[in-house]
C-alpha cells in the first residue's frame, strides 16, 4: 500500500508534469501566431522566372511604405493570393494532363485543343487578378513609390520567351519557312 507523503510525492510530480506540458503547448501556440503573422506579412508574388519577390518587408524596405500602407497592402494581399494560387495550380493541373495526354501513342487533339483553351482563359484570369492588385497597391503609393512599384512589377509583365532546349541557340523571332 502507498503511503500518504508517497501519493503526495506522485501527485506533486503529476502537477509539475502538467504544468510543464502546458507551458510548453502554450509557447508553441504563441509560436506559430506569431510566425502565422509574420508570413501573412511576407507572403511573396515571384515571376516565372522566380527573380521577383514582391511581399511585405520588401514593400515596407524598398518603398517605405507606413502602417496604413501595409495595412491596405495586407487586405489586397489576402484577397490576390488565395485566388491567385487556385489560378496557377488549375493551370499547373491542366499543364500536367495536356503533357500526359501528348506522350499518349495517339493524343487526342481535341482534347489537347480544349486543354489548351482552358490553359489560356486561366492565364487571362491571373492576368486580371495581377491587374487588379497592382492597381490597389499603386493607388496607396506616392509617385516616387510608384515607380519604384513598377520595376517590381515589370517581370511580371514582360514578354514570354519561349525558353531554349540544351543545345539550341535562342533566336531573335521565329523561323519562316
Amino acid at each position: 500500500m502507498i503511503t500518504m507523503k508517497r501519493k503526495t510525492q506522485i501527485l506533486t510530480w503529476a502537477v509539475v508534469l502538467l504544468l510543464l506540458t502546458n507551458a510548453v503547448t502554450i509557447a508553441t501556440i504563441l509560436y506559430h501566431n506569431y510566425r502565422e503573422r509574420k508570413n501573412k506579412e511576407n507572403i511573396t508574388i515571384t515571376s516565372p522566372g522566380g527573380t521577383n519577390m514582391i511581399n511585405g518587408r520588401f514593400l515596407r524596405q524598398e518603398l517605405g511604405f507606413d502602417q496604413t500602407q501595409m495595412d491596405i497592402f495586407r487586405q489586397a494581399n489576402q484577397e490576390f493570393r488565395p485566388t491567385a494560387m487556385f489560378i496557377t495550380d488549375n493551370i499547373d493541373s491542366l499543364k500536367n494532363e495536356m503533357f500526359a495526354e501528348l506522350r499518349k501513342i495517339k493524343p487526342d487533339t481535341v482534347k489537347l485543343s480544349n486543354l489548351s483553351e482552358m490553359i489560356g482563359q486561366l492565364h487571362g484570369q491571373l492576368k486580371q487578378e495581377t491587374c487588379t492588385f497592382y492597381l490597389r497597391l499603386k493607388n496607396i503609393c506616392s509617385p516616387e513609390q510608384q515607380a519604384e512599384l513598377e520595376k517590381v512589377f515589370l517581370p511580371l509583365f514582360k514578354n514570354e520567351r519561349m525558353t531554349t532546349l540544351p543545345g539550341q541557340h535562342r533566336r531573335k523571332g521565329w523561323n519562316r519557312d
